[in-house]
Formats: structure tokens, sequence, C-alpha cells
């Protein structure tokens, strides 16, 4: 995946792209990867780095949706089912069968939770993960070691996937992008083009990294901005009423011993009526998650402090050793696009997380709402729409069965597992250069060829997609990306040929965002 190649195809004037894509989260992403496996030429283009936004923010379930399912919301939780089902198959390295176990306190719980839980085994079918199953209370202080155990009389458990969300949406850049897509971080759409009917022909763009203006023909164009999209939709008509309702979610990294085991823990019912799920994810715990309304979007939002107190105070209940500020190794918020609600209704949880895809008079095609596991099939409908934008005919969708790049069926050990068959790759890196082969931090287990390779294979242009999305280490311990800034920014120098210069800016830029993933202990 290589920038430069990409934006040369850009560059080409005469090019009449069949779809362009707005946004490289997982919606436009799902969009790219559809679009292209029925054959069409496909252009993305994302203002920041992949997954910079929610995408990479999420609590990183592949999931059916147990709490929609509690909701009534029947074919939404099939959907997801089904989905979450074929991206174990297709991503084996990014996903896995995650066991979760809910306390249970109460004997009407038990019934409870058990009933509604061997639907979702039944609903998920042939696709299913494993059975739901109740388990005595000695069973579950073996399993969750650090769990309350005044009043447990035992647990349930059921299983979900987990995945590693960054990655994927990088491994589905990369798969859309072998598939002959071009894909482009760092490309800012600044306009839209119409013909003299009205309907949109083309984009302005702008290269973030050189400042390059270009302009690109195309017959249909896709808003998959997510909280952003009504930026695109005032682009298009500045009257347009807003569609989204941005809304928080935070997660709190700490060391795995506050739960003890591998099994994630699930908290049906917290104080706002939403469910805490504590997951184990690359040897940490990240505890989410909130639902807080905000009005504005943003690219970098940040955790309010009675958020981060009604995660630990939440978890803190069902835990022997109370998390406080002090354990907390980052803290990371995203912000979920949600249908904004009709006056006088303000309940997100309430919200239905279906996608919707609304077409405007100019023809702008926009993709809203949605949740992560469900990004192929998002991205299936809205390429659909194609007939009707353009009047040519559609082959039919082939994304369901695409192997996401890096599927192998021998996943490497150890933290080489997220990359898959590009695993032995990188390590021969450093036969090239030894140097490579020293670690990035003492306390983590990645090393420079990592860095070297997300720049040479993987687009990473700044110290932010290194440390946040091409590894993990902002999110999982803020204090050792920062320490870790330096040898990252010198050895993506050599790498992408820059200067001194170009070092001490980048770092100044990671030091103000990796601040904000840093806990107050007040």
């Amino acid at each position: 995946m290589n920038r430069e190649e990409n934006l040369n195809q850009l560059r080409d004037k005469s090019k009449i792209w069949d779809i362009a894509v707005i946004g490289g989260g997982s919606s436009g992403l799902g969009v790219a990867l559809d679009a292209v496996s029925r054959g069409l030429s496909v252009v993305l283009l994302e203002k920041a780095d992949f997954a910079k936004g929610t995408s990479s923010r999420s609590t990183k379930l592949v999931h059916g949706g147990v709490r929609y399912l509690a909701q009534g919301d029947i074919a939404l939780v099939l959907e997801a089912l089904k989905e979450r089902g074929m991206l174990l198959k297709n991503a084996p390295h990014l996903t896995q069968n995650q066991p979760f176990i809910i306390p249970i306190y109460t004997w009407w719980d038990r019934i409870q939770y058990s009933a509604g839980l061997k639907i979702y085994d039944w609903m998920a079918g042939k696709l299913r993960l494993g059975k739901s199953r109740f388990i005595s209370k000695s069973e579950t202080i073996k399993r969750l070691p650090a769990v309350l155990q005044k009043g447990l009389k035992g647990g349930v458990v059921y299983h979900d996937g987990q995945f590693d969300d960054a990655r994927l949406a990088l491994n589905i850049a990369q798969t859309a992008d072998e598939l002959g897509a071009c894909v482009l971080n760092y490309m800012k759409v600044s306009g839209l083009v119409k013909n003299e009917s009205g309907k949109i022909s083309g984009l302005k763009v702008i290269d973030e990294q050189s400042k390059e203006k270009l302009e690109i023909q195309t017959k249909m164009v896709v808003n998959a901005t997510g909280v952003f999209a009504d930026k695109i939709l005032q682009m298009d008509n500045p009257e347009a009423p807003k569609t989204i309702q941005p809304s928080q979610g935070i997660h709190l990294v700490m060391d795995l011993e506050f739960l003890g085991g591998k099994d994630a823990l699930m908290i049906p019912k917290t104080r706002d009526g939403r469910v805490l799920f504590a997951v184990p994810w690359h040897n940490k715990l990240v505890v989410g998650t909130t639902d807080t309304l905000r009005e504005k979007a943003k690219l970098e939002p940040e955790a309010l402090q009675k958020e981060i107190d009604f995660v630990l105070e939440t978890a803190s209940g069902y835990l022997t050793k109370k998390p406080s500020r002090a354990d907390v190794k980052a803290v990371f918020a995203g912000l979920r696009p949600l249908a904004r609600p009709k006056e006088g209704s303000t309940k997100t949880k309430e919200i239905s997380r279906s996608h919707k895809v609304i077409v405007s008079q100019s023809g702008l095609v926009t993709l809203t709402g949605g949740k992560w596991t469900t990004y192929r099939k998002m991205g299936e409908d809205t390429v659909d729409y194609f007939t009707q934008i353009t009047g040519q005919t559609l082959n039919p969708s082939k994304s369901l069965n695409q192997k996401i790049h890096g599927f192998t069926t021998e996943i490497p050990s150890g933290h080489w597992s997220i990359y898959g068959s590009d695993a032995a790759k990188i390590q021969q890196l450093t036969i090239e250069n030894p140097e490579w082969s020293k670690p990035i931090h003492p306390a983590f287990p990645n090393i420079l060829a990592e860095v070297v390779w997300s720049c040479q294979n993987e687009m990473a242009v700044k110290v932010e997609d290194v440390l946040s999305r091409r590894i993990r280490m902002l999110i999982l311990d803020a204090q050792a990306a920062l320490d870790s800034a330096e040898k990252v920014a010198q050895t993506m120098a050599v790498a992408l040929q820059k200067d001194q210069t170009w070092i001490d800016s980048e770092l100044a830029d990671f030091k103000k965002t990796a601040e904000k993933y840093l806990i107050k202990s007040t």
C-alpha cells in the first residue's frame, strides 16, 4: 500500500472513478471493500489516518449485541451475529472467540440471563462461537479470581468475538488496495464539484502532507465520515439539517491483574442502564463504556472527569481489588455517530445502532449509524445504490467471503499474531538491519522493524499513526508511548527520508496528543 503510487492515480485528470468514498473508518472501508469486490473503480479519501476517529476507539468486541436483543432489535442482532461469524473466518489473525462471564447475585438474574443468552446462541446458528451455560460459584471464582464474592450465586458464561479495531481497519484498507482500490490517508475533501443539473460529478481534495490541490471526477460520492457526516451534508447543501448526535464512550486501560483471568466480565446493568465490559486485550484490561451526549464532534475527544469516576466506581462494585485513578495506564474516548433523536428524546442507549443510507438531491449518498461488527454489510447496502445513482448495472457483492489482508491458517504466536501472514516478512527486516530487532520499549514486545514496516507498507506518516494505530501502545500505556516517541520518530525519519525538523515537529505533536490519554491522579 504505497501512498505515492496512489497519489499518482489521483493525478490522472482523465480518469472517472465509479465511486469516491469520503472517510477511512469502518464505514468507508466497508464501502470501498464491497465496491471493489464488484469490479468497480474506487477511491477512498481520509482526512487524517485510517480509523483515527471512532473506529480505533471501540470496546474491541465483534458482537451481535446482547443489549440490542434485550431492547427487542432482533433484525440487528441476527445481522450482526452473521457478520461476526464471517469476520472471525475472514480475519482469524485479528479476531478471536472471547468467553464472557456475567456474575449472578440473584436467582432471578440467573433465569433472565440464561434464557436471553440461549436465544442469542440459537440466533447465531451454525456461526455460534460456543454454548452459554450457568456455572457454579466456585467455577466463577476460579475463572474470575478478582470478582466480588459477597452474595455471589454463580455466573453465566457466553461467547462473543474480540478484535483489534485499528489493525482491522488497516488490513481492510490493504485488502481493498490489493483488489485495485486507491486508498489514501491525509487527503482532505475541500469541496464537491457539481454539473449544470446540480448533480455531484467530482471532488476537490487537498493532500494534507504536501498541500497539493487536486480535482477528481466520479460517478458516485459516498459520505462515510461518521460523526462528521453533517459537515459533508452541509458542504452539499448549506441548509441541510443536522442528522448526527455524537455520543461519547470512554474506556480505561489497566493491568490484567484487576480481573485475574482470561475471561471477560460483563456487568449487564449499571446505574445509567448501560452495560459495562472489562475485557482482556493485548495483555491489559480494557474497561468501559459510558454514553455521554456531546454537542460538537471532535477528532480527538477527551474523557470527562465524571466519566472516569463512573467507570472506576462501577467496576469497583464488582471487583475485590478496587482500581483507582493511579492504576489507569491510559484513557481513550470515542464518539458514536448516532442518528439525532427527535425533539424531546435524549436517551442515546435507546437510539437504534442500525445503519441508514440517505440519498441527497445532488446524488450524494450518506451512510450513518451502524457498528464495527456490521461494517461489511453497511458497505454492501450502500454500494447497492450505485444503479439508482448512475443507471449502470451492478455485479453482485463478493465481500462476504473476502479474506482480509494478513489472513493465515497458522497464526503466529505472541504479539506477532495481529500481523498474520506479514509477521515473517517483518522479522525478515531484522536480517537486513540488525538494529531493527531492538525493542521499542522495555515493557512491550514490539521491535523497531515494526515501525519500518508500517512506514513502508502500511502508509504510516506520523509518529501517532505508529504508536496509536499500527502498534497500540498509546491506548495500552500512554506513558510508555511518550517514552518511546523519540526512538520511533528517529526510525521513521530514516524510513521516510525526513530531517531533524520533521522529528522535532512530530515529537511536539505527539506529546500534545498523548497527554490527553494520561489520567490525572487527583
